[in-house]
């Protein structure tokens, strides 16, 4: 394995583990009017550099997406995570499927063999993230910044490119 590939798979792995079990994120497109973020599932599928959401057609997020790809994915638990990447819709009926689930029945008032049915694939680009579980680490991360210190070796906020 390369070096490129062996750094891919630890940003890969790294965003896996803390968006792992978050099951709502806020999903960001850009609109004629702005930025617009809603709240979406995540398809619970283990990170490998895509995210997954399924949806419908008559959304705005629908068009929103075919005119500007361009999305940002936020997670917030015990960190916080923003995934910025490009959206494509997929319409494959067996990828749909494997995705459903009874409370889609009942939330998107259909069956997953709907055509109007959609899934929306986010190939990640780079995530930041934001670690907030030790409160003596961010509090020493908060000093140094504060006081104009080197925080570059912390590992409480990075940026991971992922590709």
């Amino acid at each position: 394995m390369s070096t490129l590939d062996k750094s891919h798979q630890e940003a890969v792995e790294t965003v896996r583990e803390l968006i792992k079990g978050i099951d709502t994120a806020m999903f960001t497109t850009i609109s004629e009017e702005g930025l617009v973020s809603r709240p979406m599932k995540t398809q619970e599928v283990e990170f490998d550099g895509d995210l997954w959401f399924m949806t419908k057609k008559d959304t705005s997020k629908f068009g929103e997406i075919i005119h500007d790809p361009r999305v940002n994915v936020v997670y917030a638990d015990k960190s916080y995570v923003s995934i910025r990447g490009t959206a494509k819709i997929v319409e494959d009926l067996e990828k749909k499927k494997e995705f459903w689930s009874a409370g889609y029945n009942t939330f998107l008032k259909t069956t997953y063999d709907d055509p109007d049915v959609i899934l929306i694939q986010v190939h990640a680009e780079a995530a930041e993230y934001w670690k907030s579980g030790n409160l003596a680490e961010m509090a020493t991360y908060m000093f140094k910044r504060i006081t104009n210190q080197d925080t570059e070796k912390s590992d409480l906020n990075k940026t991971i490119e992922l590709e």
